[in-house]
């Protein structure tokens, strides 16, 4: 929403949320490419993964956000590939094994 810049996650601040100063610039990369970087409240609501995973699914929900204020932006939000979601996701345990690819120690004996 339009605002002062401030950013809230999980209603709490980004620096007591997230304790890396890296990711807080990863976080704020697609206001660095609109150059629209103070003129946004950001308000996120965050679960699963870890830091890392975290910060990355701000990241692209701040750039779709800025796409519906402003279409304008895609094409350099679309260069700076930040309008492509990640698609790792876990693979699924198969039957016969311990875990995804985790299989028990072969013996020939």
């Amino acid at each position: 929403m339009p605002g002062t810049g401030v950013f809230t996650v999980n209603g709490r601040t980004l620096e007591e949320y997230i304790p890396f100063p890296h990711l807080h610039e990863v976080i704020k990369q697609p206001f660095a490419v609109t150059e629209t970087l103070g003129q946004y409240d950001v308000l996120v609501n965050a679960n699963g993964g870890g830091f890392n995973g975290q910060s990355g699914a701000i990241r692209h929900g701040i750039a779709r956000a800025l796409l519906t204020v402003d279409p304008d932006f895609r094409p350099a939000l679309k260069a700076a590939g930040l309008l492509t979601r990640d698609p790792r996701m876990v693979e699924r345990k198969k039957p016969g094994l311990k875990k995804a690819r985790k299989a028990s120690q072969f013996s020939k004996r």
